[in-house]
């Protein structure tokens, strides 16, 4: 008797509303499960419309269109044979379901509705969809006519319920529920169920692929059984990459480990494991044998198929296996490559164009192309033939085959130095030399001239010429100066993204690439409609501290010395006169505030969810051992009136790739208003308060006193406030 099953799940990448598409790779993914000995197949959340659809679910084409998908399914004869397992939305009872359809032969054998919608941080799952609040219940569900034609079936099981097939029995779960404290696999594997299945659409973040890996191999080894992990990955038209990383464990081990980046857009996982294994796992689990011996049943669905094969003696089993890990620094270098790719191929424009400054953000920027064309390169040395086509594509040349990144990025990537009277000879030299080593096309010119007859516009009907602070022109007068050069270089990054390659006689225009990283939006030191406004932005959701570590990366890995003089010049704007030929304006000057300092305050007001009196009381114990509470008190102070100030710029930002779990992305991630009382009268009080206690403390208690104000930083305010 057969007890060895092969099993398969993949990653693929699905965009919104592509039906056809998504169709295609759904089912080339069955083809290769069915060719690899697989009788089973899982697929990510929502693969058959695409996962990031949004207000999309609400439109009845949606559900209708991924009905008529799923009837070719079910009619394909890739589909026999093999249990498939897809996700779509499904309508029951006028009720809008996240749903998986599992089907065998042309037949529906389950409905398996989510029970725990992700609604946090990017997920607003409950916007669209109602969690099935049923547990270890089904009903009827009334198959509409176009899927009874294929299936002859009026009605198939719908709601909370496992699979029994001949050998083994399967439970589902779907992405958020293996993320809740108390996920099904936990009374599934109680009740005997020996396969979970995840499906799931989770993004990436840096540093956070440990945690879906933890979790399933907690799962497995608790309760034993083999846990099957299926993924989104790729650009789903939104601002989220999903970063892949399908997974099959048994036992708490890895069997398998899918690629968290690639420009595959079709991976199939499988393993073949030995049900017997999971069978004398469990049996020496006591306490598990002993909860399983009072837990209540799920409805089980029979299904008359067999996962294993009849004679498999001789069938090798799969082996366990380390899971390697990237860097934060190699993340980066892959996860907005690979987005990049998928927003160029899917725009059908024929490049970008990048202003290159020769400061660290721009240079990252271009090293996140230089990356993609290596990483587009090395796919089509492997055989990918949809890369091949892309590339061609996009490049108007149907016999071109990219071999060498360098030459593949000058024919993808222009980059343009805007130089202005502000800018030094250094960052000139800098921009110049890294194009020179990526191999972009670059384009060196001046904006002086619009400068000036833009000014000399406002001087005309004014009378009024405004001057820099150094010439003696007040604060205002110098701000103007400087955002004027700042917007005037948006609007020439778009008209040579326009025409640039028409006036070199090729076809096509260029996305415009933004620059502005996450801690520079987070605070605003950006110019509304400048040149960080762009079409879209790899590094908007990465600190400067992460950016520098992957410049550094970058230098060594694709060997870019130029890179070393970026890292070591400091940051600026170069919006102000320069001083004897040198810069004289510095970033970290001008935001009153250095990066680190930055990247700290982004984590506590959205991870942390800290006010300006929380973020205080937590900064008086971070920073104790190098700060006095009113320095504490003024830093605070300082980021929350620059953060509440500028936050209306945020309502503009350009789409950034998301990175950080601190993006200050409204609309989408971070829902916070953009007018505010920028003075914070009642927040910034309360913060006094607690800075006149803990002078009274260190004068009446000296050492004991300290202690008391580090043990109880909360308490200062409130007891000030009573006497």
């Amino acid at each position: 008797m057969g007890r060895k099953v092969t099993v398969a799940t993949c990653a693929l990448n699905q965009w919104a509303l592509d039906f056809e598409g998504n169709l295609q790779r759904i089912l080339k993914s069955i083809e290769i499960a069915k060719r690899k000995g697989a009788r089973y197949r899982l697929g990510p959340e929502l693969e058959i419309c695409g996962y990031g659809c949004w207000d999309h679910y609400y439109e009845s084409d949606t559900l209708l269109h991924s009905l008529q998908v799923l009837a070719a399914l079910l009619e394909s004869p890739v589909t026999q044979d093999i249990i498939c397992d897809v996700g779509m939305p499904v309508m029951h009872r006028n009720v809008r379901y996240n749903c998986r359809v599992i089907f065998l032969n042309r037949r529906v054998l389950l409905i398996r509705p989510k029970m725990a919608l992700a609604n946090e941080g990017n997920y607003r799952e409950l916007r669209w969809f109602t969690p099935w609040s049923r547990s270890r219940q089904t009903e009827e569900y009334f198959l509409p006519r176009m899927i009874q034609d294929v299936t002859k079936q009026e009605t198939v099981p719908f709601g909370d319920a496992v699979l029994a097939t001949r050998d083994t029995c399967i439970g589902s779960e779907i992405c958020e529920e293996l993320w809740t404290p108390h996920s099904p696999h936990v009374h599934m594997g109680l009740d005997g169920v020996e396969i979970f299945t995840n499906a799931s659409g989770s993004h990436h973040v840096l540093r956070k692929a440990h945690a879906r890996v933890d979790l399933v191999t907690m799962a497995t080894t608790k309760n034993g059984g083999i846990y099957l992990l299926a993924n989104q990955k790729g650009c789903d038209g939104d601002r989220l990459y999903y970063d892949g990383c399908a997974l099959i464990a048994m036992n708490g081990h890895i069997f398998a480990q899918g690629s968290q980046f690639s420009l595959n857009d079709v991976e199939v996982l499988t393993a073949t494991l030995d049900l017997e294994d999971v069978r004398s796992y469990r049996a020496e689990i006591s306490s598990r044998n002993l909860a399983a011996s009072k837990v209540s049943p799920y409805p089980r669905v029979k299904v008359d198929f067999a996962l294993s094969c009849h004679e498999d003696l001789l069938e090798p089993p799969s082996e366990p296996i380390e899971w390697k890990y990237h860097s934060p620094a190699e993340e980066i270098s892959l996860g907005p490559a690979c987005w990049l790719w998928d927003f160029l191929r899917r725009s059908r424009q024929a490049g970008f164009l990048l202003p290159l400054s020769g400061g660290v953000d721009s240079a990252a920027t271009a090293c996140l192309v230089y990356s993609m064309c290596h990483q587009v390169c090395e796919a089509v040395k492997h055989g990918n033939q949809e890369v091949l086509a892309d590339v061609r594509t996009i490049v108007d040349q149907l016999s071109y085959t990219p071999q060498d990144p360098r030459d593949l990025c000058g024919r993808v990537l222009t980059t343009c130095y805007m130089a202005s009277e502000n800018s030094s000879q250094e960052t000139c030299d800098r921009a110049r030399e890294l194009a020179q080593q990526i191999g972009s096309h670059h384009i060196g010119l001046h904006i002086d001239p619009a400068v000036k007859a833009v000014v000399g516009i406002f001087s005309l009907v004014t009378g009024k010429r405004p001057l820099f602070a150094v010439h003696g022109g007040s604060s205002r007068e110098n701000l103007a100066l400087q955002n004027v050069q700042a917007r005037l270089r948006m609007v020439v990054a778009y008209l040579f993204a326009q025409l640039s390659l028409w006036a070199r006689g090729a076809r096509g225009g260029l996305l415009v690439l933004g620059s502005a990283n996450v801690d520079e939006s987070l605070l605003g030191y950006l110019t509304k409609y400048d040149c960080s406004s762009a079409d879209i932005n790899p590094i908007g959701g990465i600190s400067k501290t992460d950016l520098k570590a992957f410049v550094q990366f970058c230098m060594e890995r694709f060997q870019l010395p130029a890179l070393q003089r970026i890292l070591a010049a400091p940051a600026t704007a170069e919006l102000e006169p320069l001083t004897d030929g040198k810069v004289s304006q510095t970033d970290e000057e001008d935001m009153g505030m250095t990066y680190a300092e930055l990247s700290i305050y982004g984590r506590l007001r959205k991870i942390a969810k800290a006010g300006p009196y929380s973020m205080f009381c937590r900064l008086l114990t971070m920073w104790k051992d190098v700060c006095s509470p009113r320095q504490v008190a003024d830093r605070v102070r300082h980021f929350f009136s620059k953060y509440s100030m500028n936050r209306h710029k945020m309502t503009t930002l350009t789409p950034a790739y998301h990175a950080e779990s601190y993006s200050p992305d409204d609309n989408r991630f971070d829902l916070r208003p953009f007018l505010y009382h920028t003075s914070w009268p009642w927040q910034f009080r309360c913060i006094e308060d607690a800075v006149s206690w803990a002078h009274v403390a260190f004068l009446v208690g000296g050492v004991q006193g300290r202690r008391w104000l580090w043990e109880c930083p909360g308490r200062p305010c409130l007891q000030t406030r009573s006497q």
